[in-house]
């Protein structure tokens, strides 16, 4: 079987995170490459000996997969213009900007026939994937309260620091809390309400954030889910607890990550924050390589665009609650 050719839209942080994981994958040809609004793509291309594209036309004229790397308010256009290229789609996640964009993407391939695939990658890391089996083969009963922590600190960019412009990336809750929302759902349950709390709606001056949700499952599970831009670099810290009518499971990353670093004040750390694996692969080559088994027809997708539009309307909703101070309820979508 002829290798898959990859083309990826973006060339900054998560264009070259992303680039890395399909290089180790043996079925996947690294071909061509678009810059989105992150810096000039010739490095990475030249890295991985892909064709630098001028636009996203000369692109999707020579791959077949689009993988998308660019800040999360362009993922619609994108993802549209590949899909009526005939051409299946990866997406970082939040899938969208707003649940419309979503649910339009998701109709767009599916109009088109073409995957559309969410790189959630949380449900890829081995602990978090070790934990769901073990609910799913009932080893802690029915989950009761499940509580997952995600705490770093908050991005940096030389430049055009989409990541502090909500308009653009959603704030905190979107961008880095959609990781848990979505396990919380995976694990728990449909979500059907929310009340959350951020530093930045208290205090506007305090440059940072950090955010507090409590999720209503419709099981009667309740989630108290925590995201944090609040720590020094290079701070990546994980912690999950889930609670069962017959048994608890726990994992935090201070127990598995292989290596922690402590850096002296005025040590570069990097611009964005990746969290580790005690693994050999990177749970992104993981994601990856059962994304292409998904486009090849020989495995089911773990994680679906429809799961990625659940997880942006759970924290469209967080954004709500954290807005009016009041509880937010979600509509439960069949």
């Amino acid at each position: 079987m002829s290798r898959t050719r990859i083309g990826i839209v973006g060339a900054g942080f998560m264009g070259s995170v992303h680039a890395a994981a399909w290089a180790a994958c043996p079925d996947a040809r690294l071909t061509a490459l678009a810059s989105g609004p992150g810096g000039p793509p010739e490095r990475l291309a030249q890295e991985y000996g892909m064709r630098v594209c001028a636009d996203l036309d000369e692109l999707l004229g020579r791959v077949d997969l689009v993988d998308v790397c660019v800040p999360t308010d362009l993922h619609h256009e994108i993802t549209v213009r590949a899909a009526r290229a005939g051409r299946a789609v990866v997406c970082e996640k939040p899938l969208a900007r707003t649940p419309d964009e979503a649910a339009e993407m998701i109709a767009a391939c599916r109009e088109a026939g073409v995957p559309l695939l969410p790189a959630h990658v949380v449900r890829f890391f081995p602990e978090y994937a070790a934990a769901k089996a073990a609910v799913d083969a009932g080893v802690i009963g029915e989950p009761a309260v499940v509580r997952l922590t995600r705490s770093t600190f908050q991005p940096a960019k030389p430049a055009d620091n989409w990541y502090l412009d909500e308009a653009r990336s959603g704030g905190l809750h979107f961008d880095l809390m959609v990781h848990d929302l979505d396990y919380a759902r995976w694990v728990a349950g449909e979500v059907v309400g929310v009340h959350a709390r951020s530093l930045r709606a208290v205090r506007p001056d305090a440059g940072t954030d950090h955010v507090l949700a409590i999720l209503r499952h419709a099981s009667g599970a309740i989630s108290h889910v925590e995201a944090s831009w609040a720590h020094p670099p290079p701070t990546f810290r994980t912690r999950a607890e889930i609670s069962g009518t017959t048994g608890v499971l726990d994992l935090d990353s201070d127990r598995s990550a292989p290596v922690r670093p402590t850096l002296r004040a005025g040590t570069r750390a990097g611009d964005m924050p990746l969290p580790s694996s005690p693994l050999a692969e990177s749970p992104y080559a993981t994601q990856l390589r059962h994304f292409l088994d998904v486009v090849r027809g020989v495995a089911e997708p773990i994680v679906t665009a429809e799961d990625a539009l659940a997880a942006v309307r759970i924290a469209t909703a967080v954004g709500r609650s954290i807005a009016t101070g009041r509880p937010a309820d979600l509509e439960v979508v069949a």
